[in-house]
């Protein structure tokens, strides 16, 4: 008869649970994977298939009793790591989406709000289509393999230990914010100097030919403005959000 000890199970689930944890917290945070309509099973099962893929690539792991103080302390560590990584993923989709607030704000689209389920907020037609396109571009860039390969090096940039707040003093996450400004800018830049510009010749007709109602046509073209430059700049969307992606991420790495 086999007689399984506690040190036996320790030995067995240790190595596996400290990944799962840690991947797990990515799942519930992470862009298109912690949507509602992606239910909780499927992220428990994809976080146990990496943590159980890993093992050949990750280190050592402790083995603590997880009723101390020890064990409560490297918990906390592998969740926190694990939000840290899905907020840098997330920084990046709220910059396109803020992209397409400022896009929205120039055409005039803005006035047309809406309620978004899923996120629980209001939101405008630009910032939800640039949304939309983000999510594609994060599968066809291969962000999910991205944010995967991140998390089993963090191991290695973030050892498990009781020290839950390094990540933290080390990365400073309240201070990414800053990405969001400076990435949604970048996106938005060509757009809003056409509408800039367009918006410089209907002043110049207005005080030129003072009987044409601009207000009647300014609305229109700019819209029409505002989807052309759309249509010829989404194709270079991708190359901006995958170097943002790549540099958020590899602060982990």
């Amino acid at each position: 008869m086999i007689g399984l000890t506690e040190d036996t199970l320790m030995a067995w689930l240790m190595p596996v649970f400290w990944p799962f944890l840690r991947t797990l917290a990515l799942m519930m945070t992470a862009p298109v994977l912690s949507m509602r309509s992606v239910p909780s099973r499927v992220k428990i099962g994809l976080a146990w298939l990496v943590a159980l893929c890993a093992q050949a690539s990750l280190p050592e792991m402790p083995r603590v009793p997880l009723d101390s103080a020890a064990g409560l302390a490297m918990v906390a560590q592998q969740v926190l790591v694990g939000l840290s990584l899905g907020f840098a993923a997330r920084i990046v989709f709220a910059a396109v989406e803020f992209a397409g607030e400022l896009i929205g704000l120039q055409m005039g689209l803005n006035f047309a709000g809406f309620f978004d389920p899923a996120t629980g907020s209001q939101g405008t037609a630009s910032a939800r289509f640039f949304s939309t396109i983000g999510a594609w571009l994060f599968i066809v860039i291969n962000g999910h393999l991205l944010m995967t390969l991140a998390v089993i090096q963090s191991f290695e940039s973030f050892p498990v230990s009781t020290e839950f707040l390094s990540v933290v003093t080390l990365l400073r996450p309240q201070l990414w914010g800053t990405e969001v400004f400076r990435l949604g800018l970048w996106i938005a830049l060509p757009i809003i100097t056409m509408l800039l510009f367009v918006n410089l010749v209907l002043g110049v007709i207005s005080r030129v030919a003072q009987q044409i109602q601009i207000f009647s046509v300014g609305f229109a073209i700019t819209v029409s403005v505002g989807l052309v430059g759309m249509m010829l700049t989404l194709p270079m969307l991708q190359q901006p959000m995958q170097a943002a992606l790549e540099r958020m991420l590899g602060l982990f790495q």
